[in-house]
């Protein structure tokens, strides 16, 4: 959704949009979890997409959602979107602040669906005041630096 953004204008799928020069819909949705997300997923329906980015997990972290639920619920979704004929561009977060029990799992999952795949999009932003508007959620500055991230793979997924 974009929280953390001065505007709505200022998210990274924004900024994706703007460098893509393609519209990309965001269904993002403050708070929600993979069981949100796949509870959410017919959503889709009314934008037949080409390609989904994928980015939940971090809020299933932060409620204590048991990780194969988490990476169970993401194997879902990304099969249902992959059914619709879309290609999943899966992005990983961190499942812990010292010891991250997600990154190895968010790559298996990428190569088990044949997924395009960025790692934790947050890395090197969190307990930066530079690139965060709080504790979890980037400012304007680090959604561009995500964005500039995401944006290499996007564009081979899209090409």
């Amino acid at each position: 959704q974009g929280v953390g953004a001065t505007s709505y204008s200022t998210n990274f799928v924004s900024a994706l949009s703007k460098k893509l020069g393609k519209p990309i819909v965001n269904l993002g949705v403050s708070g929600n979890t993979t069981a949100d997300g796949l509870a959410r997923l017919n959503e889709l329906d009314k934008y037949k997409p080409k390609v989904v980015i994928l980015l939940l997990g971090g809020n299933d972290y932060l409620r204590k959602v048991p990780i194969d639920t988490t990476f169970g619920n993401l194997e879902k979704i990304i099969k249902d979107i992959q059914s619709r004929g879309a290609v999943v561009l899966l992005l990983g977060v961190r499942g812990g602040i010292i010891n991250d029990k997600f990154d190895e799992r968010f790559e298996d999952l990428a190569e088990k669906t044949d997924s395009a795949f960025v790692s934790n999009v947050l890395d090197g932003l969190i307990t930066k005041n530079e690139y965060m508007a709080d504790s979890i959620h980037p400012n304007d500055t680090g959604y561009a630096k995500i964005s500039a991230r995401v944006y290499p793979v996007l564009y081979k997924v899209v090409k």
